[in-house]
């Protein structure tokens, strides 16, 4: 149970992402539009820390911002099994970028790029499924 207690951001995420995504119909342009907006949240955050400030970290901010941006349009522009596998790439590598701010301790606190790198990865993990219903 201690252990349990200590993951409480997994629990969360795993009890979101089975409301969000075990219906197996997720919709493309709000997971899209989802996949878009999470980079905001680092921003935030990293504003309120004063982590921007730091050399390089607004940077990659923002280029983490624009990757995510234009990965969510390109799913947008596209249609079928095809979209949902290019946001599941997106939404995997933004379980990545998490597991980078988790390990780095910086810009998020560390409980949030827990509970969102479990949640991508779900989400990661569904929409490949859902791809591949799709498509076969």
């Amino acid at each position: 149970m201690h252990t349990i207690a200590r993951r409480w951001p997994t629990v969360i995420a795993l009890a979101l992402a089975a409301a969000t995504f075990l219906d197996g119909r997720p919709s493309p342009e709000f997971l899209a539009g989802v996949l878009a907006a999470m980079p905001l949240f680092y921003l935030l955050f990293g504003a309120f820390r004063g982590e921007l400030r730091r050399p390089g970290v607004l940077a990659g901010q923002l280029a983490g911002l624009a990757g995510f941006a234009a990965v969510a349009l390109t799913a947008v522009l596209l249609n079928g099994a095809l979209a949902l596998l290019v946001l599941a790439a997106g939404w995997l590598s933004h379980a990545v970028w998490d597991a980078l701010h988790y390990v780095r301790a910086r810009v998020v606190p560390r409980q949030w790029s827990e509970w969102c790198g479990v949640f991508d990865a779900c989400g990661a993990l569904s929409l490949l499924l859902t791809a591949t219903a799709v498509s076969g």
